[in-house]
């Protein structure tokens, strides 16, 4: 009995031996996520590598979203991209007008025969990453907009009983609250997402022609009028005694707000997970300010955060796991947890809904503020979101331009024509480009 077990036991092992073992498709997913919204992005590929056995998302770090966008870029040149891209708004341009380079979503998903309907995601955001047509071409991941973070205890020190509602309000804030914090009344991060492009929507003025982009590559830049140059203006001046307080390019300086040192700050709306890990005042966020003069002000806000792009180049069957992967992202409920645990936007109409249907709103009413900015008004060419090319470097240029102004080295409009100036010459490089 023990002799014919042993002979059983080895023909198994042969006969797995000589069968190949079910191979697993590994899908690297490159990204940008820190802290909390990391978590997040581990936690959505081991879900989705424990709810099958044929794939394997791979999630990588690859430093800010810069920095990712130029890996892959450098990676597909060099024959070994991810399958998976996330890439931050501004960068769609570029993406779009990389040929080559990157697999459409509505053809991805089509060919691996998953059901899509890009009707079903949320119009405000899937317009920034759609074709004219409305085919499209990256998916919507985590979406954002600007918010303003109020630090509801500094502002009760100070005898502030109402959360500012227009700019002027806010620098009147910000006068008292400097008296408790020195250095800082209030700040942003992502200087030109703040202070141009989302002020601009807000406001309904042009960023530049052609639908800010959107409707052509040949757009002319044209934020270097009244409202914008108003706005630096009054950035100039607060800064220098530190009631605004300049906190850098990109989101670096968002730390000044959950350490308590700047008790009003403008960013954007994923800084949740951060805010609820690390705040230890009393907290929420409001929709961003407005010059009261401005006809027809507030207008709506445009979309921030990222999406995620195919690269081109694969096998057929890495994009059916890529296809499957997004289909498992874009689940209701999936979306409403994603929604709840990390701030960023739900991308689909039905996650949206039954979150305001459970009333979770009205507990936690932070996470619908960009949703209600979003959809504050019916967009206008000015607001529908932002296309621009080189987008990286031209936020670069004007960021430059506005730390010249703050520095005092040069007047806000002549920071504001300098940047336009500059940032013109580069969109007609960027054209010539996509031309050829």
């Amino acid at each position: 009995m023990f002799r014919g077990f042993t002979l059983g036991a080895a023909t198994a092992v042969a006969l797995m031996a000589a069968t190949p073992a079910h191979a697993v498709v590994e899908l690297q997913w490159w990204h940008a996520m820190t802290g909390g919204n990391n978590d997040v992005i581990v936690k959505l590929a081991n879900e989705f590598n424990a709810s099958q056995s044929d794939y394997k998302v791979v999630p990588t770090y690859k430093g800010s979203y810069p920095d990712t966008m130029n890996a892959g870029i450098a990676a597909f040149r060099a024959g070994n991209a991810p399958h998976i891209m996330q890439v931050f708004e501004v960068g769609t341009a570029t993406m779009m007008a990389a040929t080559g380079a990157v697999k459409p979503v509505h053809v991805m998903m089509k060919e691996a025969g998953e059901k899509f309907d890009s009707n079903a995601y949320l119009s405000g955001i899937t317009g920034y990453y759609s074709t004219a047509k409305g085919e499209m071409l990256s998916l919507p991941f985590n979406s954002s907009s600007t918010v303003m973070w109020i630090n509801k205890d500094a502002l009760k020190k100070a005898g502030i009983n109402e959360i500012p509602k227009t700019w002027p309000d806010v620098f009147e804030a910000a006068r008292k609250l400097k008296k408790d914090h020195p250095t800082c009344g209030f700040s942003n991060a992502w200087v030109t997402w703040v202070n141009l492009e989302q002020l601009s929507a807000w406001h309904n003025q042009p960023l530049s022609t052609k639908a800010n982009g959107l409707d052509g590559f040949d757009t002319v830049l044209q934020f270097n009028h009244d409202l914008q140059v108003k706005h630096l203006q009054n950035l100039m001046d607060l800064q220098k005694d530190k009631t605004y307080d300049y906190s850098g390019r990109t989101n670096t300086g968002e730390g000044r707000f959950t350490s308590g040192e700047c008790p009003i700050f403008l960013t954007s709306s994923g800084f949740f997970g951060n805010v609820k890990a690390n705040a230890k005042f009393d907290w929420t966020n409001a929709p961003m300010p407005y010059y009261p003069d401005a006809k027809g002000a507030p207008q709506n806000s445009i979309i921030g955060g990222a999406s995620l792009w195919v690269m081109g180049g694969k096998k057929p069957e890495e994009y059916k796991g890529v296809a499957k992967f997004f289909t498992f992202l874009s689940d209701t409920d999936r979306q409403v947890e994603v929604h709840k645990s990390s701030g960023y936007l739900p991308i689909t109409k039905a996650a949206y809904a039954k979150t305001k249907a459970s009333g979770y709103y009205k507990d936690n009413p932070y996470l619908e503020t960009p949703l209600l900015e979003l959809t504050n008004k019916e967009p206008t060419e000015n607001s529908r979101g932002l296309r621009l090319g080189n987008m990286v470097q031209l936020r670069d240029v004007w960021s430059e331009e506005i730390e010249a102004a703050l520095a005092g080295k040069k007047s806000a409009k002549e920071a504001l024509d300098a940047a336009v100036t500059r940032g013109n010459t580069m969109l007609r490089q960027f054209e010539r480009t996509v031309a050829k």
